[in-house]
């Protein structure tokens, strides 16, 4: 799979996200509070709605597969980089780069199609809910579903593999806090025309067709709403989908100035912030844009805390 020349690199050094030690302190300190939010908070929302059968539906279906995929997204880059604010070796193996490499990619395309399922999820329900049973059937949504993951580490894979085929030997330092492929690309010493035509195809592909897709279903959203009388249920499905378009905004706006620009030392600093907000603050902000601010949501939150606090009321008291 990897080019095996002699004289290639074997191990990568990860500058991270600052070359100030005296803000090591405080970015680690930050980072780690952000990760611990964000593992309780998604796998909570999971037990949530797999708990509860009134959640049992397409839409909170791809919250759950949501909440899934940005535990991992996170945790794929979150553990190295709060282990290099504290340590002066900060090298990753040639192995271990290019799983992170894979697994980024792979999530980050899956997500794409997974924002865009749940843009036609609320589509077709708000559209045409007479027929919501049928065109968003149980058989269809985990077809939408798998798709995305097969898609997702199948193209993920093939980027992958193009770009550790490259060699290595001008330098192996890294500026950025995970192994990012477009860096990656200027490091090597070999012909890159074949994996940046790829990378910007698959990217530009994925990236446009996506967004298209949302984009159309929100145009016949908007076209819908404006066609409600009651004022009432307008502003309650406004206040829906809006939480959707902010992340969706947010979230492919700091990927199109990622990854739609020829790499070079200008932009380096500017893409390292933005990787920040992708990898790690819409992954804390999901719960709470989406779900948090759902009223079904929220009520089978109650429900439970309501049923902990009985069960707690109704235990005997130990004996002395």
């Amino acid at each position: 799979m990897f080019n095996t020349n002699s004289s290639a690199i074997t191990e990568f050094i990860l500058v991270g996200l600052t070359g100030h030690p005296e803000l090591k302190p405080l970015f680690f300190v930050l980072f780690l509070v952000v990760y611990l939010v964000t593992l309780p908070g998604n796998p909570g929302m999971i037990t949530l709605i797999r708990l509860n059968a009134c959640l049992h539906m397409p839409m909170y279906f791809f919250l759950t597969n949501l909440a899934f995929v940005d535990v991992y997204y996170t945790s794929n880059a979150t553990p190295q980089m709060l282990a290099n604010f504290l340590s002066e070796k900060k090298t990753f193996s040639f192995t271990g780069c290019f799983t992170q490499c894979y697994i980024f990619i792979a999530l980050l395309l899956t997500e794409f199609y997974l924002l865009t399922a749940m843009a036609y999820d609320c589509c077709i329900a708000i559209c045409d809910p007479l027929h919501y049973s049928v065109k968003m059937s149980r058989q269809i949504y985990i077809c939408l579903a798998t798709f995305r993951y097969v898609y997702g580490f199948s193209d993920g894979l093939l980027q992958a593999i193009l770009t550790f085929r490259l060699t290595f030997c001008k330098s192996n330092v890294i500026n950025h806090f995970y192994c990012a492929d477009p860096l990656l690309i200027k490091l090597s010493c070999s012909d890159t025309y074949i994996k940046e035509r790829a990378m910007f195809i698959s990217t530009g592909f994925n990236l446009s067709n996506s967004l298209t897709i949302i984009l159309v279903s929100y145009t016949f959203i908007i076209a819908a709403i404006l066609r409600f009388k009651s004022a009432e249920g307008r502003h309650k499905v406004f206040s829906t989908c809006g939480s959707h378009m902010m992340a969706v905004i947010l979230y492919y706006g700091t990927l199109f100035c990622m990854y739609l620009r020829p790499p070079s030392d200008k932009t380096v600093e500017e893409s390292k912030i933005i990787a920040v907000f992708y990898t790690f603050v819409s992954s804390v902000l999901n719960p709470f844009i989406y779900s948090l601010r759902n009223k079904d949501v929220k009520q089978a939150l109650k429900n439970v805390l309501m049923q902990n606090v009985v069960m707690t009321m109704a235990m005997p008291p130990l004996s002395k």
